[in-house]
């Protein structure tokens, strides 16, 4: 799984891409014709708890994100970046699974 890391990166995507909301998490996506993959940025802000509880939901949310790049064949090329909102950490796996998979749909990422 690549990850985007630089900040112009992360503002490219937020600027020239499209985004999609659920009460947990958001999907900020932007097609990139020169990628071999896709790119994955996490977004998790210090409002949604201390260290511990915000890498503890950046490893959830990787795992699930490598879980449906296995899982399901869709488009490689996108710069993809999830933001966090604060009742994500009420979620256990199969709920932040449940999300991501309701904000690829709705970018019609997957199928």
């Amino acid at each position: 799984m690549e990850s985007l890391k630089k900040n112009k990166e992360f503002k490219r995507v937020y600027n020239n891409g499209k985004s999609h909301a659920t009460r947990n998490l958001v999907i900020y996506y932007l097609k990139s014709e020169d990628l071999e993959n896709n790119r994955y940025g996490l977004s998790v802000s210090k409002r949604i708890g201390n260290a511990v509880v915000r890498n503890k939901l950046k490893r959830r949310l990787r795992e699930v994100i490598r879980d449906f790049e296995k899982k399901y064949n869709f488009d490689k090329s996108y710069d993809i970046i999830f933001i966090a909102r604060n009742p994500v950490v009420d979620l256990d796996y199969r709920g932040i699974k449940r999300d991501v998979k309701k904000l690829y749909k709705k970018a019609n990422l997957i199928k």
